[in-house]
């Protein structure tokens, strides 16, 4: 899948703390990442959790088994688009999470769920930098 403006203009701005533009050139940046890897037969679990967190944010359909569907949250696998309550949930979710290292989110899937915390703790409470750099033509002062 790769990141359209039309993706981007669906995103609902309360869901964001950070630039609509930085949100998305990091989102391209985890498609293409993971595109890549799997192309080379390699699964990045990294930028599969960084990509998934950002469909999820974003409300973007995704081909599923076929047939076209809103993502699921990437810890908690709700079905219900992203909001504001429900991303703080997922957040405190994911840190919950991480503190148990026998989890087989961390444990089978290396990287998935740092990234889930890292990409929710970037775009949504606005802590830390970006989980992937940017891709060139957003900057971290870009404003929603």
């Amino acid at each position: 899948m790769s990141v359209a403006d039309d993706d981007l203009r669906l995103v609902r701005v309360e869901n964001l703390r950070v630039g609509l533009n930085e949100f998305g050139a990091v989102w391209a940046a985890a498609e293409e990442r993971a595109s890549a890897r799997a192309a080379a037969g390699e699964t990045d679990w990294f930028a599969g959790g960084v990509l998934l967190t950002c469909r999820w944010i974003a409300g973007a359909c995704v081909e599923y088994r076929g047939r076209r569907r809103l993502p699921v949250a990437p810890i908690t696998r709700r079905s219900a688009p992203a909001i504001e309550e429900l991303i703080e949930a997922e957040y405190v979710a994911a840190v919950i999470l991480a503190s148990n290292p026998v989890s087989p989110l961390v444990v089978d899937r290396p990287g998935f769920l740092d990234a889930v915390v890292a990409t929710l703790s970037w775009a949504w409470r606005r802590a830390g930098p970006p989980p992937l750099p940017l891709q060139s033509g957003a900057t971290s002062s870009d404003q929603v």
